[in-house]
């Protein structure tokens, strides 16, 4: 086979834009495109999708779009919840020092906002109100249709963050009157570092990248294709299953939850009814989460202390903090996730290992010493 070069038709073909690789859909025939496909899975049009690199991407465009609608309009107030990933809460702290008001409604001890807190929250100058579908840290799931159903009543743009509930809820951005919505496409079994913001038609979007015409000149950079179609592909098979997995994985989490809740001193963070399937949070009273961490990879169980986007930090939680967990016991949380692929058998190595390694690691800590002697109450 001749060697391609830069004028030959294979090197042409092969380093064309996406928008060139990609057949209309006149052209396209009887195979719908990533867009379509996505599109379909949250009820929405194909040209309200955007490609992202992820949450976080599609989470800071969402917000800094709504503001500069509402800033031409002289509304500069924004809503959000105290529990919101960092990727929300620092974009709107970056909107406090252009003058914007933010006020962040506490989420109560089992981590949820009301619709009724989100109306009387509501101004003449609110311009945005951006709720988290369900928490990553403590799994529970906020109420978005009925926030969605406020928000369009008062005429106020609604964003949610639904990275952890794409492809494990069910979402329809239409009858739950959702503006803008961000997801991530690993958080359903596909690639990382691709995702997706949904912008319902109308919600003009202001760019974060400048330079070329990719998203229909709203996300200037060329495409991941393999990643976008792994997407697709991985949202697609999740949402054709959810109803399935969902059973299964919260079967497994509630055995998880009985389990773990023996432990003396300990308790479950988050909602206890309506959370996420495949998450398991508690605090431990008495240990360190970062030694709880290292002695159960030791033992082959991969887990987290708080989110895993600030295991580097030394801080505890902002999510366990606003639920009113003290500082000594946020400090002692374990967060176990869960999916499909998980068994029965893996779940009782959990239930063997994480008693025994709790009860190794208070025999050591001076805290528990001080807890047990009742030098210091317990908290939990």
């Amino acid at each position: 086979m001749p060697r391609s070069t830069p004028c030959s038709p294979i090197w042409r073909r092969s380093t064309a834009t996406p928008q060139a690789c990609i057949p209309s859909a006149s052209r396209r025939p009887g195979r719908c495109s990533a867009r379509d496909r996505i599109a379909k899975c949250l009820n929405a049009s194909p040209r309200e999708i955007y490609f992202t690199s992820g949450g976080s991407e599609a989470d800071n465009q969402a917000i800094l779009s709504a503001a500069r609608l509402g800033e031409r309009k002289g509304k500069k107030h924004i809503i959000s919840t105290a529990f919101e990933h960092h990727a929300v809460l620092h974009t709107l702290q970056k909107l406090e020092k252009e003058g914007f008001t933010v006020e962040l409604l506490p989420v109560g001890p089992i981590g949820t906002v009301t619709a009724q807190q989100v109306k009387r929250a509501i101004r003449e100058d609110t311009c945005l109100v951006s709720v988290m579908y369900a928490n990553n840290e403590i799994g529970s799931i906020l109420p978005i249709s009925e926030i969605g159903a406020v928000c369009r009543e008062a005429g106020v743009l609604f964003h949610t963050d639904a990275v952890q509930a794409a492809g494990h809820l069910p979402i329809d951005v239409k009858a739950q009157n959702i503006d803008l919505l961000s997801l991530s496409a690993h958080k359903f079994h596909g690639p990382k570092g691709t995702g997706v913001l949904y912008a319902r038609q109308g919600v003009f979007l202001t760019n974060l990248i400048e330079g070329g015409a990719q998203e229909r000149g709203k996300r200037a950079g060329t495409e991941n294709i393999p990643a976008i179609m792994g997407m697709a592909a991985a949202l697609e098979d999740a949402c054709a299953h959810l109803d399935e997995n969902a059973k299964r994985v919260s079967a497994l989490r509630d055995r998880l939850i009985d389990g773990l809740s023996k432990i003396p001193h300990s308790a479950l963070n988050g909602d206890p009814v309506n959370r996420l399937p495949g998450n398991v949070s508690f605090c431990v009273e008495g240990v360190e989460g970062e030694s709880l961490l290292l002695l159960l990879d030791a033992k082959g169980i991969c887990a987290s202390s708080g989110s895993a986007c600030t295991s580097g930090s030394l801080d505890p939680s902002h999510v366990l903090l606003a639920i009113g967990r003290v500082h000594d016991v946020a400090h002692g949380s374990l967060r176990l996730s869960l999916c499909e692929w998980n068994t029965d058998e893996e779940i009782d190595r959990i239930l063997d290992a994480v008693p025994e390694v709790v009860e190794y690691l208070r025999g050591m800590s001076p805290l528990w010493k001080d807890l047990v002697s009742g030098k210091k109450p317990f908290t939990l």
